[in-house]
């Protein structure tokens, strides 16, 4: 027991505590009746306690004891007990060592008892004018002194233990009190009271002795001052575009995503209160911004800069690769006419070695284009095969080496096209044998080579066919252009098979690579994507990196998933493609345009493509990064980086990230732009000014706000006023109203609405009266309030136009809270419905959300209405599943679960149910313990008691797996609440309180930190002590009743505060008086209750309580201590009270007292009195 005393996991306490538990359990061995007491509340006898084996031995006589001892050893109940045996002589007595080395009278002997410095003793403080008193733990050797030189062992320990604070020493009277009674002392102020045995401020009194007189009596806690005391404390890519046609394209999708309203429509003032901020960079920041707006002086107001590209970039690329093919005139074929002129520009044409573009477009042909396009004046391909065996015969026979290979190759593919095979294979064999000094057109190469395949494959020459292939295969690996040459794809799979069975990866790529490549030339997204996919899980399997960057790989990916309907991976090729490193700008933008289509897909709702989604928010970071680079400082750059901090912002204060939002907005206006000319327009300049400003407010700082705002104000030309002036001046009365200057905010305000007046504005002139109402709300005058929101209700009930609900909707829920206030219920419900409505009306589901709350509050507090709130709350569950939030979705299923459980019907459990399960998906711990519990509750309250246990324990486990030993207290308290707050399996709730006193006892050794909550801690132990106490007084067993009653009296605090504090001393000392003297047949003791209950209610002034005790003390001596003298006492002073409370007739029979015994002991509703009793001093000292 000792090796492993200290702390919740048994851990091993250090020598010196063992030593000192050790010396205690000496002690013990001489006196063993407290020890015997202790041990036979647990079911168990001792036998004996061996201090040097630490080891206590009991023994058992029935196997009921048997199992209440290993119930309280499940529960660890044994070791509150032991803890309390291990101390409960420490109250009147300290442990110390000795400072010095020092001799003592011996007591026991005849012979001086000698400690040296460090020894440990037991000291008891003098009484009665006799010295100090040692107890030596080593040999139980006793001895006196008058001052000796100790310290007081107050480790962590004994301070946990000590039940409270404890001097020792003299006091000070801080105020007269004259005895009531021969047991107290009469003290003046500044009388020196002795204290005798200890102060322990939870009580009321102690004894204490007059230092000039000698006298003993009791005094008052409260009334003395201690003064002298002891306290205890490669390349690859699919499509090439110009980076400044991209920035070009992304800017338009940005403007588009990101018109914001701020620098056009009025802002609703905060409703909430906030506190100003201030800013250091104030100054710099206004500098930067005038800075801004004194470039765009020359400028005309919607002056802005063209972006565009050079005008040779502006030509498509395909126009300068891609020229037209050429035309030639097929002349008939006339038997014996050797005149060869007509086929003099066809040669010129063909003639060259080397490759040309145009010869890339003829070899690209088909059969049918060929001799439609190319060729013209023939009737059909008979005459035009004709004309070019002619050309080539001539060509022959004037070694026009380079024509003939050429026109062999047309005919060849001619001939394939009217699959004519063998015809064809021979003009291609042909076209290989020409004699020349070597090939240099390899893209004519891989082209015969590609038909020669194809037809040996049609012809199943295998033999031939894997030759060529081999020869194709040469050319493709090693020459990407050779793929355009390519008739199908039956090379490229060979290719593809040779690669895998080979297990040369980056054989296998490129063949991944080049399939791709040739389903993408010819439009078959479908058949790209697995062999792209492949070719970039090669990439990342790479032990080395390659040459080339997968960056456009998974770009072009991305699109195509987007194009097959796949947007989450198209999303996620986006995000792969992004953060390669060699991941440039127009990437960057090319990812973020992407994700925005794929998003807009997967949410299937046209108002997305209005606003800035978060996951966009990486790529728009990385874009602005790469934006402020020093070295591309340009025009189009300056107004892309403008547009990408917008849209970064908005999206930085849609999720309540105002301070990351002003910090991309100061960044950027400190980056200047590249040249004088201004590079966005002035009213857009000017809105992402106010939209800074209106950030500013958001974030606490309106001072900030209204440098930034005056200044766009002063900027503008004089005499002319403009409608964004009136949004500036609109939000200088709201940035004024947050600094507290209502007055200048009321003018402010009130210059908007003549602008609006001006301009016919009406929905912002509806904002601007709301904003005065809210203006006239903080400043406390209601009536004009209401007669503004009003009005701004009346102007935004005219409008047709869409885009105003969010305001409308504002307003209306403001102005029904205004009216709830006023208890005008039914106005402020009308308006609540109203918004709700109009919320239904725009699907706007915040709206609707904050409008539902607003209804449940109304008929679950203001107008309380359980049927209305619970289709409320249903409503706001159905909102909550739409927007996603499933942790408020678990919250409002636990309450609606709650008001039917008050209704007392079936439906809570199934409501209970389903936020257990949100909780249990969420792993919301705690919230999933008490769902546990809860429906534990509801099966106790349906009778259905075999499913009950099972929910607690699971309850239990849960909340011991969280670890948190205040959560597992609490709940423990709730579990075993559920059994004593009903009228059947009351005992049940003894387990769960008993293992909730373990447990604090286990916080309190764990935890240190708590003793500065300690206050707090004690009183939430003290009503758990009164709960048990009360519940072994209904089970009757008295003596544990007795036990934890004086257990909780000793957690009470002093000084007394309040009446009812001294009503519960009154009470709890009553009621072990009754346990003592009903119950235990002990009128002694019951007698000392009775006294201390007596002085309470005296102190209380409280004539009834002291009718009731007179009465029981004189029944007491009368009759069982047989002393007349007070028995008469009481009885008289028993007759003055009766008659003052006008009772007729006291009788102190002691058969009169033990009937009403009978008839009152024991009840359920006296029990929850005192313990509703104990709750409400609880509430007393916490608030």
């Amino acid at each position: 027991m000792i090796s492993t005393l200290w702390g919740s996991d048994h851990l091993p306490a250090d020598e010196e505590l063992q030593e000192m538990l050790r010396g205690k359990l000496r002690i013990l061995q001489t006196d063993s009746a407290e020890v015997n007491a202790l041990f036979m509340e647990l079911s168990t006898h001792l036998v004996s306690i061996n201090s040097e084996d630490k080891a206590i031995f009991v023994t058992f006589k029935t196997f009921e004891e048997i199992w209440m001892f290993t119930t309280y050893y499940t529960i660890e109940s044994q070791r509150h007990v032991i803890f309390t045996l291990c101390f409960v002589f420490s109250l009147g007595s300290l442990f110390a060592s000795c400072s010095a080395n020092q001799m003592f009278d011996s007591s026991t002997s005849g012979g001086d008892l000698y400690l040296e410095q460090g020894d440990i003793a037991q000291f008891e403080p003098p009484f009665l004018g006799s010295g100090w008193t040692v107890l030596c733990l080593a040999d139980g050797a006793r001895g006196t002194a008058p001052k000796p030189a100790l310290e007081p062992l107050w480790n962590n320990l004994v301070l946990f233990y000590l039940l409270l604070y404890s001097a020792k020493g003299t006091c000070l009277a801080t105020a007269e009190y004259d005895a009531e009674g021969p047991d107290e002392l009469s003290v003046a102020p500044g009388d020196r009271i002795i204290i005798v045995g200890l102060l322990v401020s939870c009580f009321d009194w102690f004894t204490g002795q007059k230092e000039a007189t000698g006298e003993v009596g009791l005094v008052k806690t409260s009334l003395v001052k201690p003064s002298n005391i002891f306290l205890d404390e490669e390349k690859w890519m699919f499509v090439s575009r110009q980076e400044d046609k991209v920035i070009e394209e992304s800017i338009a999708v940005l403007r588009k995503n990101s018109q914001s309203d701020v620098g056009y429509n009025y802002k609703l003032g905060k409703t909430e209160g906030s506190s100003t901020k201030a800013d250091k960079k104030q100054n710099k920041l206004k500098r930067s911004i005038q800075n801004i707006l004194d470039q765009g002086q020359d400028s005309s107001p919607d002056s802005i800069v063209t972006i565009s590209s050079d005008p040779e970039d502006s030509v498509p690329a395909t126009e300068g690769e891609n020229p037209s093919p050429p035309c030639f005139t097929v002349h008939p074929v006339v038997e014996g006419n050797n005149n060869t002129e007509n086929l003099i520009p066809l040669f010129s044409f063909l003639e060259g070695q080397d490759y040309k573009v145009e010869f890339g477009i003829l070899y690209g042909l088909s059969s049918e284009l060929l001799a439609s396009s190319t060729f013209a004046g023939h009737s059909d391909e008979d005459e035009l095969i004709a004309f070019l065996g002619v050309a080539r015969e001539t060509a022959r026979k004037k070694r026009l080496f380079w024509p003939q290979t050429r026109l062999c190759f047309l005919l060849g593919k001619l001939c394939a096209g009217r699959l004519k095979l063998s015809q064809a294979r021979v003009y291609f064999e042909e076209s290989l044998s020409v004699p020349r000094e070597r090939f240099t057109d390899l893209r004519l190469l891989a082209s015969i080579y590609s038909n020669l395949a194809v037809i040996y494959l049609l012809q199943k020459n295998t033999e031939s066919f894997f030759a060529m292939t081999e020869r194709l295969a040469a050319l493709l690996l090693g020459i990407p252009d050779c793929l355009k040459s390519l008739e199908d794809n039956s090379v490229l799979k060979y290719i593809l098979k040779k690669a895998v069975l080979s297990h040369n990866k980056m054989a296998e790529a490129r063949a991944c690579l080049l399939l791709a490549k040739y389903h993408w030339a010819h439009a078959e997204g479908v058949w790209v994507v697995p062999y792209l996919e492949r070719l970039l899980v090669l990439c990342d399997e790479a032990q080395k990196p390659w040459s080339i960057s997968p960056t456009d790989g998974y770009l072009t990916l991305g699109r195509l998933y987007s194009r097959l309907q796949l947007p989450h991976l198209s999303i996620s090729s986006a995000k792969r493609g992004s953060l390669q490193p060699s991941a440039i700008l127009s990437d960057c933008l090319g990812s973020m345009a992407l994700v925005l289509d794929s998003v807009s897909r997967m949410n299937d709702n046209t108002k997305q493509e209005s606003a800035i989604l978060p996951q966009v928010a990486p790529y728009l970071h990385q874009a602005l990064s790469l934006t402020m680079v020093p070295d591309v400082g340009s025009d189009h750059y300056y107004v892309l980086s403008h547009q990408l901090t917008v849209c970064l912002c908005q999206l930085f204060y849609k999720h309540k990230m105002v301070e990351h939002a002003i910090r991309h907005m100061h960044t950027f206006i400190n980056y200047n732009p590249p040249s004088q000319q201004v590079a966005i327009s002035v009213p857009e300049r000017n809105s992402s000014l106010i939209w800074l400003a209106w950030l500013h407010i958001d974030n606490n700082q309106p001072n900030i706000a209204l440098d930034i705002l005056d200044s766009v104000l002063a900027s503008m030309p004089e005499h002319c006023t403009t409608p964004q002036e009136g949004v500036i001046l609109n939000m200088r009365g709201v940035a004024l109203r947050c600094m507290g200057d209502l007055r200048r905010a009321a003018e402010s305000y009130q210059a908007a609405i003549d602008v609006c007046q001006e301009y016919e504005d009406i929905p912002n002139w509806a904002v601007a009266q709301a904003n005065l109402g809210l203006l006239c709300l903080k400043a406390g005058a209601k009536g004009l309030a209401q007669r503004h929101l009003t009005e701004a209700v009346q102007l935004f009930s005219e409008l047709n136009e869409e885009g105003y609900e969010a305001n409308f909707i504002t307003v209306l829920l403001e102005l029904g809270q205004h009216y709830v206030k006023q208890q005008q219920l039914d106005f402020g419900r009308g308006c609540f419905e109203w918004a709700l409505l109009l919320a239904i009306s725009a699907n706007l589901s915040d709206c609707q959300l904050t409008a539902t709350k607003h209804l449940c509050s109304l008929y679950g507090c203001e107008n309380p209405d359980q049927a209305q709130c619970i289709i409320y709350s249903q409503h706001q569950v159905q909102l909550l599943r739409r927007t996603g939030d499933i942790r408020q979705e678990g919250d409002a299923l636990e309450a609606i679960s709650k008001l039917y459980l008050t209704l007392g019907t079936e439906r809570s459990l199934d409501y209970t149910k389903s936020s257990l399960g949100i909780f249990i998906d969420l792993g919301c711990r705690e919230k999933e313990a008490y769902g546990w519990l809860q429906a534990g509750n509801i099966y106790h309250l349906l009778g259905q008691t075999e499913l009950v246990d099972i929910y607690v324990q699971a309850a239990q486990d849960v909340a011991l797996s969280t670890g948190d030993t205040i959560f597992i207290l609490k709940l423990l308290e709730a579990a075993g609440d559920i059994f004593f707050n009903s009228c059947q399996d009351r005992d049940k709730a003894i387990t769960f309180y008993r293992v909730q006193f373990k447990e604090k006892n286990t916080l309190k050794s764990l935890l240190p930190l708590c003793l500065v909550v300690h206050t707090g801690e004690r009183l939430n132990e003290r009503v758990a002590y009164h709960r048990l106490a009360s519940l072994y007084h209904f089970l009757e067993q008295h003596e544990l009743a007795e036990h934890y009653y004086l257990k909780t009296l000793t957690l009470c605090p002093t000084p007394l505060q309040f009446d009812e504090e001294t009503l519960y001393y009154v009470r709890v000392y009553q009621t072990l008086g009754d346990i003592l003297f009903y119950d235990l047949k002990d009128p002694f003791d019951a007698a000392g209750y009775y006294h201390l209950a007596l002085a309470a209610a005296m102190d209380l002034g409280n004539k009834r309580f002291q009718l009731q005790l007179c009465t029981r003390l004189a029944t007491i001596y009368h009759n069982f201590l047989i002393d007349r003298e007070l028995s008469l006492f009481f009885y008289q002073k028993a007759r003055g009270y009766a008659a003052e409370l006008n009772v007729r007739r006291i009788n102190i029979s002691p058969d009169q007292h033990y009937s009403k015994r009978i008839q009152q002991s024991h009840t359920c509703n006296d029990t929850f009195l005192v313990d509703d009793f104990v709750k409400r001093i609880t509430y007393l000292y916490i608030f």
